[in-house]
């Protein structure tokens, strides 16, 4: 009689324990949903970063075998570098253009923001003439 009592007040316990409650549920789920989010994370972070090693390895590849080439060109043209007369030359041109073309932007900005603060003057003005 004492097993059957036993086995009755454990069966029963063991049924009301697989019926969690409804907060209780809930934070289960939202155990299960945080491991799932975080295993994800990390995968993700391991996928970037082993497409990122493929990245620097191909990048490394390519710049030694870019400078490869130079350098056979160099020997084959007796060029390896403009220095010099020409490279100073060449410098000074560049920054001529680009001081050139900074001065060009520099003046179509203005002329483009002096015309929106009449524009916004105007609008102002017409808007409050227009409010009682």
């Amino acid at each position: 009689m004492r097993i059957r009592h036993f086995m009755a007040v454990a069966g029963l316990s063991v049924a009301l324990a697989a019926v969690p409650s409804h907060s209780a549920h809930a934070q289960t789920i939202k155990k299960v949903a945080d491991k799932v989010h975080h295993g994800l994370k990390k995968t993700g972070k391991a996928v970037k970063e082993s497409a990122g090693d493929v990245g620097d390895a191909a990048h490394n590849g390519l710049k030694k075998a870019g400078n490869a080439t130079k350098t056979e060109a160099g020997k084959i043209t007796g060029i390896h570098k403009v220095g010099g007369e020409v490279g100073k030359d060449a410098r000074k041109i560049s920054h001529a253009g680009k001081k050139v073309a900074r001065g060009a932007k520099k003046d179509l900005h203005k002329s483009a923001s002096a015309a929106h603060k009449d524009l916004t003057k105007a609008g102002k003005d017409t808007k409050a003439a227009v409010k009682p």
